[in-house]
């Protein structure tokens, strides 16, 4: 696939999702390089939605280890039991944190991030990585992102069965 993204003008976010899902799936479909693909997946991400940041953690030596990403400089290493993806790692599911400061344990890699969605990626019931976005507006998640959001990472988990050992 030529690295070119269609992104419908005027569209609702659902209808964005709607039409990059499939460009990313096409994308990655042939690429054997993870690393690659994530950050492809990251900068389609950020072209489609403008997110503030948006990137991937993944799972490495009994933490969340930072992977490609869009945006300002970020954490580095999260222990399983801190913050927003410690808690998506632990609980297995998509967390919609519409006030970073009001999440107990949250960690402040930017004081410009005001809210957050976090998505686990799951090969079987393990969680191999999480999509992590933040945005500079309270409450910028809703469901359309969570269920956006939540096909990208399946797009991910199918690339994972195929090529992971």
């Amino acid at each position: 696939m030529a690295e070119a993204l269609i992104i419908p003008s005027n569209a609702t976010k659902k209808e964005i999702y709607s039409a990059i899902v499939p460009q990313i799936e096409a994308l990655i479909a042939q690429e054997p390089d993870l690393t690659a693909n994530l950050a492809n997946i990251a900068a389609v991400l950020k072209q489609a939605f403008d997110f503030f940041w948006v990137g991937f953690y993944l799972v490495k030596d009994g933490q969340l280890v930072l992977g490609p990403f869009q945006g300002p400089l970020a954490c580095t290493r999260i222990p399983f039991d801190k913050g927003v993806c410690g808690a998506c790692y632990r609980q297995k599911q998509t967390l919609v944190v519409p006030d970073v400061e009001a999440f107990p344990g949250h960690i402040a890699c930017s004081s410009e991030s005001k809210s957050e969605i976090v998505v686990p990626v799951l090969l079987g019931d393990e969680v191999r990585m999480v999509i992590d976005v933040d945005s500079r507006q309270l409450n910028d998640f809703d469901e359309q992102d969570k269920e956006g959001l939540e096909q990208v990472a399946a797009v991910i988990s199918r690339w994972l069965i195929k090529h992971v050992d």
